[in-house]
């Protein structure tokens, strides 16, 4: 097939350090190339792929300096991936939904992968309006507050097989993953580590819009001699952080759409301890992949007993359910479906085909 993967401009493809959305897109994009698809990625030009890479802008907005407008970029963006519309087979947007009056109008089938939270008011009359657009959940919890979205299916983010390296034993500290921020509580994690006289080591980005709660609510936190706080990290550093980990700890306080991190930790083995919102119990396999909780106390609790765990079986449910082959392979099944249908409208209503 001939697939357009349209990336947002925020981060490279794959992303220099924190970034979710865009290295999910990289993960998916050599997946379906490896499988002898052919793929055009629309993203920023620092990022590195097998696919032909239509660079919109320089380099990703949030390392630019001089901290461009996403608004007008991304507008750019949207016009060339119409223009080269007839090229594809299916176009693939992960931006949310800015291309939406665009793509009603496009001769080729487009599909739009939703990666945050959807419990946002204004989402609902947004898809009453654009009810006919073809939507993907990356959780099933995820699709909750839009029941009647027009939605094709559920596919979990995977990652390639070989990115993280399995890790039999751990050392004695507790991880910390992600970004810094209310709705994640690290807060939670520096509690959890303090009560179990654990160390916990912190890898999270501070995005400007909390910074003020980072510098009030967190930082004077990170003033104990259990606590280490890093920053942000690549791949390379997080999977030796990770994977050597007694435990990521994932004490979140919102509706998570999915928390790539839970299966970075799978993959190098490393059990879990979550709090039970959002997709949690759904990418959790309780008492195997790590601990759900509802509380505080039970987190502690988990955390004192996470060594009974057998970490080479949290691998094993990785190389199950959350490979990038796998993740690919059921957006492949969605693309045919798309295909199929506009063949056979195209045909009922004397329509052509894309060239």
């Amino acid at each position: 097939m001939r697939i357009a993967q349209v990336a947002p401009l925020f981060e490279s493809v794959p992303p220099k350090a924190y970034g979710g959305t865009e290295r999910v897109v990289s993960y998916l994009t050599e997946a379906l190339i490896a499988l002898g698809h052919e793929v055009t990625l629309f993203a920023s030009g620092d990022s590195i792929t097998s696919a032909e890479l239509v660079p919109i802008v320089e380099r990703s907005l949030r390392l630019d300096p001089t901290q461009p407008y996403w608004l007008p970029w991304h507008t750019l963006m949207l016009d060339e991936v119409f223009q080269r519309a007839r090229q594809f087979d299916v176009i693939h947007f992960h931006i949310d939904y800015l291309h939406y009056p665009l793509a009603r109008r496009c001769p080729t089938p487009c599909l739009t992968t939703f990666h945050g939270r959807l419990d946002l008011p204004e989402l609902a009359p947004l898809h009453r309006h654009f009810s006919d657009m073809p939507v993907v959940s990356i959780s099933d919890y995820q699709r909750r507050p839009l029941p009647h979205a027009n939605w094709l299916g559920t596919v979990h983010h995977g990652l390639p097989g070989g990115l993280y390296r399995f890790h039999p034993t751990a050392e004695d500290y507790f991880v910390f993953v992600g970004r810094i921020s209310p709705e994640k509580r690290v807060d939670r994690a520096i509690a959890i580590a303090k009560a179990c006289g654990t160390r916990l080591r912190i890898a999270a980005k501070v995005d400007e819009a909390d910074r003020r709660y980072f510098e009030t609510q967190i930082r004077p936190l990170l003033d104990h001699p259990l606590v280490e706080f890093l920053g942000e990290i690549d791949d390379v550093q997080k999977n030796e952080l990770v994977g050597r980990a007694r435990a990521l700890l994932f004490p979140i306080d919102w509706p998570e759409p999915f928390g790539l991190v839970m299966i970075e930790a799978f993959a190098c083995g490393t059990p879990v301890i979550a709090f039970r919102h959002g997709s949690v119990p759904e990418v959790m396999v309780d008492g195997v992949t790590g601990y759900v909780v509802d509380s505080l106390e039970a987190a502690i609790a988990a955390a004192r007993r996470v060594g009974e765990l057998d970490r080479r079986r949290i691998r094993a449910l990785f190389d199950r359910r959350f490979t990038a082959p796998a993740m690919a392979e059921g957006y492949l099944a969605i693309y045919r479906r798309l295909c199929r249908e506009r063949a056979r409208l195209s045909r009922d209503t004397g329509t052509p085909q894309p060239a």
